[in-house]
């Protein structure tokens, strides 16, 4: 072990490491959302493809961020935060030049997943590198600033893409996450150069996550196909199922018996954190999945440009932003659990009024909604990492972290190409249903 330290910054160093650590995390997250705005534009431009061919490559990003995390916290430990937050967003960099000058959906998808591994990477040490540069008594403000960072792509993502896919073309998008990773490289590396820290060699589980990657990859890869491949019809979907039945429990076992896992199983025998997890999970699925099914139809049912579709999410920013500083003040005098059931409550009612916004509506008439959920948005994170991270400290609760978030982005990923399942299955009924309401046909053809 190798030690080596230096201190804080300060004064408008501090403010300028602010700003540029939360742009190279603004950016990550940011083309996690805003590529949905663009995904109609890709689809016409590579290939003339499927709509659905496409949000492979927000799913599969999303995947590859979710195991770019574990991997991120190891590389950290051997060759420090800064050395590989700057080598990964060389990579994002990279990545995103290679998908700009795309030409097939295939090149465009490998592209994505490079570039969603290389951000995932970057998850774990922003966070950890911001943390490090505050002082005790201000962490709490590092984290309320992480949050906003966090809500992003749900907030100023869509409606910037959108611009973007109707003013400049879908592939700016790209070109403008080379020049802006590359200011981020350059930036990091001048504040932070010669900085300090505490070199280990820590025994890295590639068995767990290649199996793990072999279930997510496996799972995602299930759920994009099946509609456009007919599911259990088509050999290369059997035998994708097939591994992923024969890896998941080989995983179980692997990771009880491993001293580093890559995934500590062991974290879901405290209540608290497999109850967090789970409502973590089933939030950012069904968040996920419903706001992107919501994008990509305000285009391509009601005819909303890209930018209009975005703009009908920007709401959520109004009062997302604030809540989420107003949550963290709260989860110190209220039982989180209260306040966790309380936000799921008024995510129903504000999903079942947004379910209730059809083609004669005016623009007008989705923004209260989604002003709504910018409010419950905002307060989703704070009251359930609180609650997963009760009792939990030290290395445990970096794990735990690590775990939530890997999990989180997962559920997110999975949640997207769910919902278009249901939407996809569902479809005939409806256009039967409303057939018989207008006197045609009782029987589907």
């Amino acid at each position: 072990m190798q030690a080596m330290f230096s201190k804080p910054l300060r004064g408008w160093h501090f403010i300028l490491f602010n700003i540029t650590l939360g742009l190279g995390h603004i950016l990550v997250m940011f083309n996690a959302g805003s590529y949905v705005a663009l995904l109609p534009h890709v689809a016409g431009d590579l290939e003339g493809v499927l709509p659905s061919f496409l949000t492979w490559a927000q799913t599969d990003f999303m995947i590859a961020l979710a195991l770019g995390i574990p991997i991120g916290r190891t590389l950290s430990d051997r060759y420090g935060n800064t050395r590989v937050f700057v080598v990964a967003f060389l990579l994002y960099a990279l990545a995103s030049y290679i998908g700009a000058i795309s030409q097939t959906h295939w090149e465009f998808l490998n592209a994505r997943i490079v570039q969603g591994f290389a951000g995932g990477l970057t998850i774990f040490l922003s966070q950890d590198m911001l943390l490090k540069e505050y002082p005790d008594r201000l962490k709490s403000m590092g984290l309320a600033i992480w949050g906003l960072f966090t809500i992003s792509p749900f907030t100023i993502g869509l409606p910037v893409g959108g611009w973007i896919a109707d003013d400049l073309g879908w592939r700016y998008l790209f070109y403008m996450d080379v020049v802006l990773s590359l200011v981020v490289v350059g930036f990091m590396s001048s504040l932070l150069y010669g900085r300090g820290f505490t070199r280990q060699r820590i025994r890295f589980d590639f068995v767990g996550f290649f199996l793990l990657a072999v279930i997510l990859g496996g799972i995602q890869t299930l759920l994009n196909m099946g509609n456009d491949f007919d599911w259990l019809d088509s050999p290369f979907l059997r035998g994708v199922l097939i591994v992923v039945i024969v890896a998941l429990p080989c995983f179980i076992l692997w990771e009880f018996g491993e001293r580093q896992p890559i995934l500590d199983l062991r974290l879901f025998a405290d209540r608290n954190f497999t109850i967090g997890v789970i409502c973590l999970v089933v939030g950012f699925f069904s968040i996920q999945g419903l706001l992107t099914l919501l994008i990509v139809q305000l285009q391509l049912l009601m005819g909303y440009s890209s930018l209009l579709a975005g703009m009908a999410l920007l709401p959520m920013v109004l009062l997302g932003a604030p809540m989420i500083a107003v949550m963290h003040e709260l989860s110190k005098r209220f039982d989180v659990r209260m306040l966790a059931s309380l936000n799921f409550l008024g995510f129903a009612v504000t999903l079942y009024w947004i379910g209730q916004y059809d083609d004669p509506h005016s623009f007008d008439q989705i923004f209260w909604p989604m002003l709504l959920e910018g409010l419950f948005l905002g307060s989703f994170f704070t009251p359930l990492t609180v609650l997963m991270l009760h009792r939990l400290s030290g290395v445990q609760m970096i794990r735990a972290a690590e775990t939530a978030n890997l999990l989180r982005i997962s559920a997110g990923a999975f949640g997207i190409t769910c919902q278009e399942v249901v939407h996809f299955r569902r479809l005939p009924f409806h256009q039967l249903h409303l057939a018989n309401h207008f006197g045609g046909r009782q029987f589907a053809s």
